[in-house]
């Protein structure tokens, strides 16, 4: 008896030490982590997670910067000042100023409204008309989960840029139509991700006796299915929110999405570009608030795959 509680305590410690070197603090003991709500034990798991904590930081200022862009910003982003043309920081122009004299810290900050909210806004449309693809299309089967998954592997056999870049030739240039794009473009993704799930859960024994019971089509599917299939969807928006931002970035630095003078950071890169080695500041400020939402996007998105996946949490 003994022996076996050193070996219980040495796994313990194992595991706690494990959880250090993961990026996190110990967990709580079993017992104790059992006796928490799911719902506490999910935050007290990622608030642990040192990723998580991180990408929240990055996360919650640049939406912290984008709602209170007028407040924040020190200049209006449209002033043009011809007499300050490409100067490098200083105190009155903490980022410098451009090619026309407009202030770089107003447009980031006015830029983070549209890169932000229309990353987020396309990932939450294409996550929910991708879920209810891929949901309706593993339960049911047969001929509609046969023709869905054939044309989800048309659109998934072209490279993602090109497209995007096909469809905003064919359906015009401007924002709108850009989100529309990648919306369209990221939507295989998650049908395909939740028909995978859908076919594992639908197999389960609580499935069987839901259907023994009497239970109808749309209760299981909304009450027993969709919400175990949630969690690997959440996890996928996260990483697809710094996916989309590259994307609008890059399709507006080729010159597809919002016009000049609108304060976008990939169109900012693409009009700074031309004055690299007089003026860099004007590319790397709106390149590092590109690079800083990607990476706690993504961060977010690697934490919450190790608090949902059970195969990781250690106890």
């Amino acid at each position: 008896m003994a022996t076996e509680k050193v070996q219980v305590g040495s796994l313990r410690g194992l595991a706690q030490l494990k959880a250090t070197v993961r990026g996190r603090t110990p967990a709580l003991p079993a017992e104790i982590e059992r006796t928490l709500p799911r719902r506490g034990r999910f935050w007290r798991r990622l608030l642990r997670h040192r990723s998580a904590l991180l990408g929240l930081a990055l996360i919650a200022a640049l939406t912290a910067a984008a709602l209170l862009a007028p407040v924040l910003a020190p200049h209006d982003p449209a002033d043009q000042d011809l007499a300050r043309i490409l100067e490098p920081p200083s105190v009155q122009h903490v980022f410098g100023t451009d090619e026309l004299g407009r202030d770089i810290c107003s447009r980031i900050l006015f830029g983070a409204r549209i890169s932000l909210a229309g990353s987020v806004l396309t990932v939450l449309a294409s996550s929910a008309v991708g879920t209810a693809i891929g949901l309706f299309s593993a339960y049911y089967g047969g001929w509609l989960d046969e023709a869905v998954m054939r044309f989800t592997d048309i659109l998934l056999a072209f490279p993602g840029v090109l497209l995007a870049l096909t469809m905003v030739s064919v359906l015009g240039t401007g924002l709108g139509y850009v989100l529309l794009a990648i919306a369209i473009y990221i939507v295989p993704g998650f049908a395909r991700l939740v028909r995978s799930v859908v076919l594992a859960i639908k197999q389960r024994e609580y499935i069987e006796a839901a259907r023994a019971v009497g239970a109808s089509h749309g209760r299981i599917l909304w009450r027993h299915i969709l919400p175990n299939s949630l969690s690997p969807v959440l996890v996928q928006s996260t990483l697809r929110i710094g996916t989309v931002t590259l994307l609008i970035s890059g399709l507006s630095f080729l010159g597809m999405g919002p016009k000049p003078p609108t304060p976008e950071w990939g169109l900012m890169l693409s009009t700074a570009k031309d004055y690299l080695r007089v003026a860099p500041h004007a590319s790397l400020v709106p390149g590092a608030a590109i690079m800083l939402a990607v990476l706690g996007f993504n961060l977010l998105g690697d934490a919450l795959h190790d608090v949902l996946d059970p195969r990781l949490n250690i106890e």
